[in-house]
């Protein structure tokens, strides 16, 4: 039986582990952490329990997709429901824009409250709906980096469509073009925050996002988005995965450019191949012999962080939703500061996901367990403790404004992270969510690839490679892996 050593127990790695074991492998999976989860791990204090990362599903399917492969029954394992309201808007002028799942439903809201003509939002989504089936055949299913990927009818078909693509103009500028009303282009240009970019830079492709949420629909995990790891886990473990907690690889051993193993402490674990689940930084520079280098990402742009504040609330408020957003008045100067990656922005957005409105058992009676993030820089070795200070006092002063309350009083407990906590826990390079940015086409589309070009054996994937982060990329990433070792291995 060959043997596989997958190195982090993200879900990219779960994912990879049951389909090699579903192969024929045998898999074992390494992780520094006590855990499994990487970034969708959760944790509980004082009666509220809180989803550390992720927090939106969408493309459910490639998640049933791990369990009907092992001939499991989905729903066994991992349950969740469509939600008719994907987001709730907040703007400083007291408008409030629900945003309808339903594309008919959402287009009469924007009338409602924005008189955007119907036509436009329903003509618009349409096309987002075009680029996105355009694009991800070959972006969301094949390896970026293999001629073969590109010798074949449906890619070519593809490539007929790029004039239609909006990959010459900026989501901004593509938006602006298509709606007349500000609070309307801030709503689609925030989806380029889906993976960590800037919608003054990222290329208009991007706005295919939006075709996830509001044409395949916006769901949400029964029991939390921290089910999704621990299903795949379980599945796992019935193939008879083996698992490493509190075990950092400190090497992965090779001879002649082909993988021999990986060294956890003094023992060497032989292996016919490797799959890292890891930051690609954190592989070529912790984990590789110095001769491999990180070329061609080595001066790409980090993608944005996060500072998270985890509050336990002792009041519940009918205003709110499961997930929201309090919008800055000028998302371009909000940007600007991201990208300068020294300050945080006076007058940020922020995000509230309040997952005790679907699972009242995830906090306290008549209590809520706010997820309270905000967008920032990655770390670049900036004061972070006086800027989390700053940014709290922020974050409250908008809150209270936008919403006419006053939530200090309610805050009972609180827990915390910001990019130094991202970077140490999940080996983040820089504590960058997403990895490179996608602020240019090549850094959009031409992430580094799923395997090694210079080491036989060696494979990648998770957010930080192709073709990107986000729970469905990051399965999808793990779906090509799998491609490529049938390929390189069991068809010879």
């Amino acid at each position: 039986m060959k043997k596989a050593s997958v190195i982090g127990a993200g879900i990219g790695g779960l994912a990879i582990a049951v389909r090699l074991a579903v192969n024929g492998y045998k898999v074992n999976v390494f992780e520094s952490n006590s855990y499994p989860g990487g970034k969708a791990a959760e944790f509980k204090t004082k009666g509220f329990r809180f989803d550390k990362g992720p927090s939106l599903l969408t493309m459910p399917e490639k998640i049933d997709e791990l369990f009907l492969l092992a001939g499991r029954t989905p729903r066994d394992y991992f349950k969740y429901s469509k939600i008719n309201e994907s987001c709730r808007y907040f703007y400083e002028d007291g408008t409030v824009i629900k945003a309808y799942s339903d594309v008919m439903k959402f287009s009469e809201e924007l009338f409602n409250q924005t008189k955007t003509p119907k036509h436009q939002t329903i003509n618009y989504l349409k096309e987002n709906e075009f680029i996105f089936k355009a694009t991800s055949y070959l972006f969301l299913e094949k390896s970026l980096h293999k001629l073969k990927t590109y010798l074949s009818f449906k890619v070519l078909f593809s490539a007929l469509k790029i004039p239609f693509l909006n990959l010459f103009s900026t989501m901004n500028e593509i938006n602006s073009k298509r709606f007349k009303n500000e609070k309307v282009v801030q709503i689609f240009n925030r989806y380029a925050t889906y993976n960590g970019s800037d919608p003054y830079l990222a290329p208009g492709v991007l706005n295919s996002i939006s075709n996830l949420e509001f044409k395949r629909g916006a769901f949400s995990a029964d029991n939390g988005m921290s089910t999704i790891p621990k299903s795949i886990y379980k599945l796992a473990l019935e193939l008879g995965v083996g698992f490493y907690f509190n075990s950092s690889v400190e090497e992965i051993r090779i001879d002649e450019n082909e993988v021999e193993g990986v060294v956890v402490g003094k023992d060497l674990y032989s292996s016919d191949l490797v799959v890292c689940n890891t930051d690609i930084y954190y592989i070529y520079n912790k984990l590789l012999p110095k001769k491999y280098s990180l070329k061609q990402q080595k001066n790409s742009e980090r993608s944005s962080s996060a500072i998270i504040f985890y509050w336990g609330i002792d009041k519940v408020f009918d205003k709110l939703q499961l997930h929201n957003i309090l919008f800055t008045q000028s998302y371009k100067n909000e940007f600007k500061h991201i990208r300068g990656g020294i300050s945080i922005y006076e007058d940020p957005t922020i995000y509230i996901n309040i997952t005790s409105k679907k699972k009242t058992s995830d906090a306290p009676k008549n209590s809520e367990n706010w997820f309270v993030m905000i967008n920032v820089p990655y770390n670049k070795d900036q004061d972070w403790d006086k800027l989390v200070m700053k940014s709290k006092k922020n974050i409250i002063k908008k809150i209270n404004r936008v919403l006419n309350i006053s939530i200090e009083d309610n805050i009972v407990c609180e827990n915390v992270i910001d990019p130094r906590n991202i970077e140490s826990e999940t080996h983040s390079f820089k504590g960058a969510l997403y990895g490179t940015s996608s602020n240019t086409k090549g850094a959009a589309f031409f992430r580094h690839p799923n395997f090694s070009k210079e080491i036989k054996g060696l494979y990648f994937c998770g957010g930080s490679v192709h073709p990107g982060g986000g729970i469905p990329l990051v399965l999808s990433s793990a779906k090509i892996v799998d491609e490529l070792i049938k390929r390189d291995y069991e068809k010879k």
